[in-house]
């Protein structure tokens, strides 16, 4: 299935004042060649200050750029989590192996944010786990307790316990 695409927005820093866009994209967006930048401004997914890019366009500092990359298959992710424990403000889940906790690296909506979003849509985690990782996941519900547990998440207040379980190893 099909994800809704994505809009990568970045600003031209002074840096690269003066650089040409398709050089600045190839730079920037190192999983791409040129080559495979020139085709997406050819089929019009760039723009600068919101007017369609071609990509021998001089750079100046400040300009607004939007890669809107087209909806795209992501990788298969286990597609389900257990509620551990809810209440008005948080939310706490098992997140199993596998399944990103937050989009990024070609996950969008196979993440465990979504997931959880589906049920209860203001919510966001407070930490994440590597995709990996199976382990509770700590969301707030609210914007107070957003904040609240922010301000403590590496104090004393708040006490983590990791475990590991090893298998093979000698």
């Amino acid at each position: 299935m099909l994800n809704r695409g994505y809009a990568y927005t970045t600003i031209v820093s002074s840096k690269d004042h003066g650089r040409t866009l398709l050089s600045h994209l190839a730079s920037l967006y190192p999983h791409s060649s040129a080559q495979a930048w020139q085709q997406n401004l050819n089929n019009r997914e760039v723009t600068v200050n919101g007017i369609t890019a071609a990509g021998n366009e001089s750079l100046t500092s400040g300009q607004t750029l939007v890669w809107n990359r087209p909806p795209w298959i992501e990788p298969d992710t286990p597609q389900h989590f257990e509620v551990l424990f809810e209440d008005p403000h948080l939310l706490a889940v098992n997140k199993p192996g596998g399944l990103p906790t937050l989009p990024g690296g070609g996950f969008m909506e196979n993440t465990l944010l979504r997931l959880v979003q589906k049920q209860t849509p203001k919510a966001n985690p407070v930490h994440r786990l590597g995709r990996g990782t199976t382990g509770i996941v700590l969301f707030a519900k609210t914007a107070q307790a957003a904040a609240k547990l922010s301000a403590n998440w590496n104090t004393s207040r708040i006490q983590k316990i990791y475990r590991a379980l090893a298998q093979g190893i000698a």
